[in-house]
């Protein structure tokens, strides 16, 4: 298949567009020809901020270094935003899908064309379409390759007759119970029409929760996004850009996106070294909660419109500067998911509350004795609410404790974290005598034996409440105090 075809086909497909599409786009966006001073640009899902009912999932597949990405709505129609990588030809990502239940793909996006995105475009839309119940439609930024995954990819669209539609920014994807709209590319192109720059990026609107995809769009594609909608692009959770390159996820973009959680898509040994040191150390500057696929495994998101549990296949940190002190997880690897953190509408964070229904195994103790470890060393202050400005008062808020035995206590590796995963690693050789007390202060100062300083440069402890763990250097929970 030609080069020549393949812009040929887009340009019968753009005069469709043009002429008003049925079936799979509407024209519910802001026009994207005009700037932000000419247009009203509210925020991307402000008309879908309502009671809802039901659920949305989205799921970020481990598919090493590329991107899949389902989500799930609350009447089970399904988006998947991309394929994985063309040397794994789909084979993780549709055994992904069978494993939860999945037996038609209603709306098939192509982020951009690169072959590590639309590796498995081909052999998913054959597969539902010989032996499941199909595929409802594909949309595609409009941004051609000559590349042989992409000519398979359009071959296969040819073959089984499938709805292909060039969608940019203004369009939107016609999902029951969610708003999900296409923010860029606009129309014209950005950057010479490079692949990345003219990712489609998507939003996606459930009651208070929302999700930015962004795809592989770095610095001319973030400044459209800036520019264009501004700090309504806030969003709960953002998939950050182009796997955490270095020219994706600027400082300007996260103030305008300011999301509650992160989360990056790409291999545990990238080759182009993502995600890149400064990407999370802007990250981890606004102690946003990051997610790696590379450790966590497969990570869902599931929104009941006023809540987001996240959960992950594997525990590993979530400091974005810590992510790559996390084991590695095997591209592909099965299993079930664990929740870890709910997100709340008032932007709180908290763990998630254990089913009171499940009982612990028979096997399990959950008493301790006098000389168990956690009676050993207790909390005996939590001061979450600062004098002043806690973020002007980083060390007016700590937490202390107190060895309660009658033997020294090495904490030397030990973890103190919060619900949403900060965390801070007691240094080596600090020993806690019996009696004597240690406390750890959010801010910076001189580490002593008994005072130590965290150094974040933001507040920890939520005021409104939050939880207090401290693993011992095995990973074991010492302390769970909830306060």
């Amino acid at each position: 298949m030609s080069t020549r075809r393949l812009i040929a086909i887009f340009g019968v497909l753009g005069i469709v567009l043009l002429a008003g599409c049925s079936g799979g786009i509407s024209d519910g966006g802001p026009d994207p020809t005009t700037t932000v001073d000419e247009q009203e640009t509210t925020a991307p899902g402000t008309t879908g901020a309502t009671a809802v009912e039901g659920e949305l999932s989205v799921h970020l597949l481990n598919v090493g270094q590329g991107s899949s990405t389902l989500v799930v709505g609350p009447d089970g129609e399904t988006i998947l935003i991309d394929t994985g990588d063309w040397t794994d030809d789909g084979e993780g990502v549709i055994a992904y899908l069978e494993s939860q239940g999945v037996t038609r793909i209603d709306h098939l996006v192509t982020s951009h064309p690169d072959a590590d995105h639309i590796g498995g475009h081909a052999a998913v839309i054959k597969h539902f379409e010989a032996t499941g119940d199909g595929v409802g439609a594909v949309y595609d930024p409009g941004i051609v390759s000559s590349s042989a995954t992409y000519e398979e990819y359009l071959d296969a669209v040819d073959a089984h007759n499938v709805t292909l539609y060039r969608t940019q920014a203004g369009d939107s994807i016609q999902m029951s119970g969610v708003e999900a709209r296409i923010l860029a590319p606009p129309a014209g192109y950005l950057a010479n029409e490079d692949r990345n720059e003219n990712s489609m990026v998507l939003h996606l609107q459930f009651g208070a929760s929302s999700f930015l995809l962004p795809g592989d769009g770095e610095t001319a594609s973030e400044e459209y996004l800036v520019e264009t909608y501004g700090d309504s692009l806030n969003s709960t959770v953002l998939a950050v850009g182009h796997h955490g390159s270095q020219s994706s996820t600027s400082e300007a973009f996260l103030a305008a996106v300011s999301p509650q959680a992160a989360v990056i898509s790409s291999a545990y040994d990238s080759q182009y070294g993502h995600p890149h040191e400064e990407v999370l150390a802007r990250l981890e500057s606004r102690s946003i909660p990051t997610y790696w696929t590379a450790t966590q495994g497969t990570i869902t998101f599931t929104s009941t419109g006023s809540a987001v549990t996240v959960a992950t296949q594997q525990d590993a940190p979530t400091t974005a500067t810590a992510l790559r002190s996390g084991d590695p997880i095997e591209p592909g690897t099965g299993g079930t998911v664990t929740d870890r953190l709910v997100i709340h509408a008032d932007g709180s964070e908290t763990a998630p509350v254990a089913n009171p229904d499940e009982t612990p195994p028979e096997s399990e103790d959950t008493t301790t004795t006098e000389t168990s470890e956690p009676d050993r060393l207790t909390v005996v202050e939590i001061n979450a609410d600062a004098d002043g400005d806690d973020a002007e008062n980083l060390n007016g808020e700590y937490v202390t404790f107190e060895n309660t035995g009658s033997s020294s206590l090495g904490l030397s590796g030990w973890v103190l974290a919060d619900a949403a995963d900060h965390s801070y690693t007691i240094p080596e050789g600090t020993i806690l005598d019996p009696g004597d007390r240690i406390t750890i202060y959010t801010g910076s100062g001189t580490d002593t034996k008994n005072e130590l300083y965290w150094g974040q440069p933001t507040p920890v402890w939520n005021n409104g409440g939050d939880t207090v763990i401290l693993r011992d250097g095995a990973g074991t929970i010492v302390i769970e105090e909830t306060y």
